[in-house]
């Protein structure tokens, strides 16, 4: 087939998602004078970075002076359980105060001290209040610095275009994709000597998520499919806070920093559990002594230290400890009291999101009444494989940044990192990209039977007379995934998501779609259902060849940490690059740490 059978563009840099990761890379990539492309499945301003509100982690030292980016790195390797690419831990921390500082110069207004500094706030996991913030919509203004940064430099954005795959060269390095407009559903071709993967997670997946409705897992899928490794699949975090009731708002996140600016959790008797909890977790994956546990209990209890700001893994897993024990709210939730604790002044400064959200949605006053909350899936630590560096994956061409890309977390996110990682891997992707470029990379041909491949699947609904609904299909897997491989797992539960998923696999393959492409939701499903389910079977298959609880990933059969896993990332291939094939799962050594870096570690303790 030919270049002129579907509207066509030609790029030296594309990138795949309108997020903070995304748009980041843009920039960097625009700044070094080449042709660059956003291209969202989205509008640009609406991608689920703006849902992101407590703030970005970085050790700039503005409340407590002796905060530096080797507590940072710690905090990280810590709450990641020493699953993490160190490497990237040891940059992110190193870089984030500069790319803080650098979203002021761009217009960013965050929250000040009283002598001007950019104020830092407390969150679960880190040592010292460290992340930068605006208000409880935080994530807005990044997205409002970073997307006027990019219209101003004439970057071109192409939005509601559901990208379908990624296209290869005649050397096997990937060299564009395929897309389809949501607006009119005829298809359109993008080439490119890089693409920069940014597509964000993966959480509709699952019955209860914060995810907006684009976190299909698209950008996870299709470097799957082009033959790029996917690691640490199975460790998936629940936000320990999401609103319970009602029922048409269930999973919406209600932000940590509730809990940063003095918030509580209660259960169903009123008192504070977290209490009850906080020296077994600490002993049983922290502390290196009964002694060490104790004190760091001591320090909870005298209030320097909340034990609502533990790692999210533990709070969420507290919160579902009382829920099963007959100690829930009435929604199956705990409850979120801050009211009683701050003033209604105070609240509605500090949290007017959090304030309206429940007030317009639940018709709770959260400067009076507590918040009914319980977890949430929110947020995967797993992505593609890639290069500290660069960002680079294992396919030529191919980079990846944001929640898509693996490594930094590792088993478990502290809460703020997130937007961090954003900017400082954004950055790096846009400069890996520009590089591979000016090295002369990519260009060899573009693999236009891929595309026809892409474009008959993706057609093939229509062609079915009668056949599977993709939304019967969406909510099975959805509720699947929640009972099979949610927050709590189980080697039985996991084998029966494993066996289910080829049972989807067939399913999808009978989709039948009615009516024409232009903005039709079914046939948007439709295209999206083979990503999730990719996905989805990399973390069942990670779930099962973890046997053990660490982070995010928690096995009721295996509780404790086993030192083994400690030693290698669980990563998954896909063997024949399509959505349908096998995927196989080994493990991936972990980078030896220096001992630098290690002596790090051991001085903190």
């Amino acid at each position: 087939m030919s270049e002129a059978t579907y509207e066509h563009h030609d790029y030296d840099v594309i990138i795949i998602g309108a997020g903070g990761a995304g748009l980041r890379a843009a920039i960097e990539a625009k700044q070094r004078g080449l042709r660059v492309a956003v291209i969202t499945k989205s509008l640009l301003g609406k991608a689920h970075t703006v849902m992101a509100e407590g703030g970005m982690a970085a050790a700039m030292g503005n409340v407590y002076a002796e905060d530096n980016w080797m507590v940072h790195f710690r905090d990280t390797m810590r709450g990641g359980k020493y699953l993490n690419n160190y490497r990237m831990a040891e940059l992110h921390a190193k870089e984030s105060p500069e790319r803080v500082w650098e979203l002021e110069q761009w217009g960013a207004l965050f929250d000040r001290t009283k002598d001007g500094r950019i104020l830092q706030r407390d969150f679960g996991g880190h040592r010292y209040a460290r992340l930068a913030h605006v208000g409880d919509r935080t994530g807005l203004e990044l997205i409002r610095t970073l997307q006027q940064k990019v219209v101003s430099m004439g970057t071109d954005v192409f939005m509601e275009c559901k990208v379908l795959q990624l296209v290869h060269d005649d050397d096997g390095n990937v060299a564009g994709c395929v897309a389809y407009w949501r607006a009119t559903g005829e298809f359109v071709t993008f080439k490119a000597k890089a693409v920069i993967l940014a597509t964000g997670g993966v959480g509709k997946s699952w019955k209860f998520t914060s995810n907006s409705w684009e976190g299909t897992g698209d950008g996870h899928a299709m470097a799957l499919w082009a033959g790029a490794k996917l690691i640490d699949m199975e460790c998936i975090q629940f936000h320990p806070t999401g609103m319970v009731w009602p029922l048409s708002v269930r999973g919406l996140l209600v932000t940590e920093s509730v809990r940063g600016d003095g918030g509580v959790l209660r259960n169903s008797e009123g008192k504070r559990f977290m209490f009850d909890y906080v020296v077994d977790m600490f002993r049983a994956e922290t502390a290196d002594s009964e002694d060490e546990a104790d004190k760091w209990y001591d320090d909870h209890s005298a209030g320097r230290r909340p034990p609502e700001l533990l790692p999210r893994d533990e709070v969420a897993r507290a919160i579902n400890a009382e829920v099963k024990a007959g100690r829930g709210s009435p929604h199956g939730g705990v409850f979120l009291d801050i009211g009683s604790r701050r003033s209604a002044e105070f609240i509605r400064r500090r949290l007017p999101s959090m304030y309206h959200q429940f007030m317009e949605l639940a018709g709770v006053d959260i400067t009076r009444e507590s918040m009914e909350i319980g977890p949430t899936c929110h947020y995967i630590m797993g992505g593609v494989q890639v290069d500290a560096e660069t960002a680079a994956t294992a396919v030529g061409g191919l980079f990846a940044a944001g929640e898509v890309a693996g490594g930094l977390h590792g088993a478990n996110r502290l809460g703020g990192n997130s937007l961090s990682d954003l900017v400082v891997f954004g950055r790096r992707a846009g400069i890996g990209a520009a590089e591979w470029v000016e090295s002369g990379g990519g260009g060899a041909g573009f693999n236009y039977g891929e595309v026809e491949a892409a474009v008959n699947e993706a057609l093939a609904p229509f062609e079915r007379a009668e056949g599977e609904n993709p939304y019967d299909i969406q909510r099975d897997l959805q509720e699947m995934m929640q009972a099979n491989v949610g927050i709590i797992r189980t080697q039985s539960e996991v084998d029966e998501a494993i066996q289910k998923l080829e049972e989807f696999t067939e399913r999808v393959k009978k989709i039948s779609v009615k009516g024409g492409r232009a903005y039709n939701p079914g046939w948007n499903l439709a295209t999206d259902l083979p990503a999730m389910l990719s996905v989805s079977k990399c973390v069942a298959h990670g779930a099962s060849e973890r046997k053990e609880s660490r982070g995010g990933h928690t096995r009721e059969d295996f509780p404790k940490a086993d030192p083994e896993f400690a030693t290698f990332n669980i990563a998954h291939a896909s063997h024949g690059g399509r959505w349908d094939s096998p995927v196989t799962t080994d493990h991936a050594p972990l980078l030896v740490m220096p001992d630098e870096l290690k002596a790090l570690l051991e001085e903190a303790k």
